[in-house]
Parts: structure tokens; sequence; C-alpha cells
């Protein structure tokens, strides 16, 4: 399985694998949830606990994003973006950067045949059911809000079961490709342990 897992990654490394959310019809209450997470404004501050933890992730995943988008500011905008809206979601980041680089190969303007757009592939028909149609998919975080949002979503209905969730966020619900490219992106390249540092001692 673990020698099938690297297989997907490698094919996954170079080349995006957009689906596309397929529409469901929301209950009233579920899409005025939906509508509040999307519409509530980025506050001031940080979602790492503190500078340190901040520094450490962002210079991290800065190191492995380098290859893909070179330009050194905007990379660590979008890590720290990506950070602020996987966390505000109750995702792992880590996560997250692997499904982005399965979905869009981290292109800003990509657009999948079904029409599914930016880093993280998100339909355009959520901006009608959500009732925002004047919202930009191609726009960083708003891209990141609606997909972390779609992904929790999706997390939510199928009660924590990760695999289906990402079938449901591909469009490939009972197929395995994409629930295993993606685990497999966050586990081979994106994950992340803390560095452990010494205890400091007082004199």
């Amino acid at each position: 399985m673990h020698r099938l897992i690297a297989a997907l990654y490698l094919l996954c490394a170079s080349a995006a694998y957009a689906g596309a959310q397929k529409y469901e019809p929301l209950a009233a209450s579920a899409q005025a949830a939906l509508h509040k997470a999307v519409s509530d404004s980025r506050p001031p501050g940080s979602s790492f606990r503190n500078p340190i933890d901040a520094a450490d992730w962002l210079g991290e995943m800065s190191r492995r994003l380098e290859k893909r988008i070179p330009n050194r500011e905007y990379r660590i905008d979008l890590l720290r973006s990506v950070h602020y809206e996987a966390t505000r979601a109750g995702l792992d980041p880590q996560l997250v950067l692997g499904l982005m680089q399965v979905e869009s190969g981290f292109r800003k303007y990509a657009v999948s045949s079904a029409g599914a757009r930016g880093y993280m592939q998100v339909m355009p028909f959520w901006l009608k059911l959500l009732g925002r149609p004047e919202d930009s998919l191609f726009d960083l975080r708003t891209n990141l809000r609606y997909g972390c949002t779609i992904l929790r979503h999706y997390l939510d209905i199928e009660k924590g079961d990760l695999y289906r969730a990402l079938g449901r966020y591909n469009g490939s619900l009972g197929k395995p490709e994409y629930p295993n490219m993606v685990r497999a992106a966050w586990q081979n390249q994106w994950a992340y342990d803390k560095p452990t540092r010494p205890a400091e001692t007082g004199r």
C-alpha cells in the first residue's frame, strides 16, 4: 500500500488532478452557516500561537514551496493565508497544502475542464448558492476561504471521514485515486513536525 501511495504521489507531483464539487441542494440552516463562514471578514492578527512557531512553520513551508512560487513576498502571504484559513476551518494547514498541490499545482489562475477555479479549484456554483455572486474565486484569500469552508462542510457531512470528504471535494466520491493522492502529497511533501527546543533554564 505504501508503494502505491508513493507512486500516486509521484504522478501528482507535477500535474494537477482537479475535479469538480457536485452541486447538492443545501438545507436552509446549512446554507446560512456556509454563507456566514465565507462572509466573515478576515480579522487582524495571526493564526500562529506565537512568533517563534510562525517563523519556524513559514520558513520550512516557504523552502518547500520556493520552486513553485519564486516570489518570496507572495509565497509568504500565501502560506500565512493558508495557515489562517485552514486553522479557522479546523483543518490541518499541511493537508490543505497537499490538496492545493493535487488540485491546481499551486496555480492561482488554474481552471479545470469542469470550470473549477483557483488554488483550491472551487466550483463557481458556490458563489450563487451562498448568495455572493460578486466574489472572485481567483482572489487568493477568497479562494482559500471557500475551499477550506467547503472541505470542512464535507468533513462534517461525512462525520470526520477524510477519505469520503476528499472524494466529495473532488467530485469523485467512492474512487480511491484522488484521496490517496492528496494523502500522499500531504504526508510526503508537507508533513511537518514542530522543532523541539531545549527548555530555558533560569539562573
